[in-house]
């Protein structure tokens, strides 16, 4: 067996009024709309079978989680195998505003090829590949029901595409908006997407969002 459906679901917008890289870093949890975003999320997942919910460690995706798990009485796991892209971390602290100046070239070339960053860090390939594979182990442990699994943008972008067998060419096209829903039906092979929802969303900042 396994799980029927599984669920990729990127965390609540975050509190952050000063447009820091938040990255890895401890706090940034939800505002107050990403916490009514989650809530959106919880409800449209309420007659969903969830059988379990995983999660990124960091506070926002917790957080985001959780609102869930209370729904069907579920006791959140969290996977480090969620957590956010190592390339963005090399970013963290840093204002969006000042990125160019502190790492000339990089947000550019993140924005305009993705797949062929130069940084001394994880790929996005090798970042998809470790979301997909706890995707796919989890599912695979489950007799039935769904999965559900909250991580970050890229993450779970990068996830899905790997999950899809999908590699556009515009890797920046049709990826989750904050507690946006990709609904993924698991197969042998290739999984297949049967659905997306999000809720209400705030205003569209920065360019790169975790």
């Amino acid at each position: 067996m396994s799980a029927s459906l599984v669920h990729l679901i990127r965390h609540g917008e975050v509190d952050n009024p000063h447009h820091v890289v938040y990255a890895d870093l401890p706090g940034y949890g939800l505002s107050e709309l990403g916490s009514a975003q989650a809530d959106a999320a919880a409800v449209q997942l309420a007659h969903a079978p969830v059988r379990a919910v995983m999660s990124s460690p960091l506070l926002r995706a917790r957080q985001t989680a959780a609102a869930i798990g209370a729904v069907h009485d579920i006791a959140i796991e969290y996977d480090d195998r969620l957590l956010e892209w190592e390339g963005g971390i090399r970013w963290a602290g840093v204002r969006w505003e000042d990125l160019e100046e502190v790492f000339p070239g990089e947000l550019n070339a993140y924005l305009e090829t993705p797949y062929d960053l130069s940084l001394p860090t994880e790929s996005l390939l090798e970042c998809g590949a470790r979301v997909a594979a706890t995707a796919r182990d989890v599912a695979a442990s489950l007799d039935g029901g769904d999965l559900v699994i909250v991580s970050h943008q890229d993450p779970i972008h990068a996830g899905y595409l790997e999950l899809v067998g999908l590699r556009p060419d515009s890797y920046h096209t049709d990826k989750p908006n904050h507690a946006g829903i990709i609904s993924l039906e698991p197969t042998d092979q290739q999984w297949h997407r049967v659905g997306y929802w999000q809720p209400e969303q705030g205003p569209s900042f920065p360019p790169l969002e975790e």
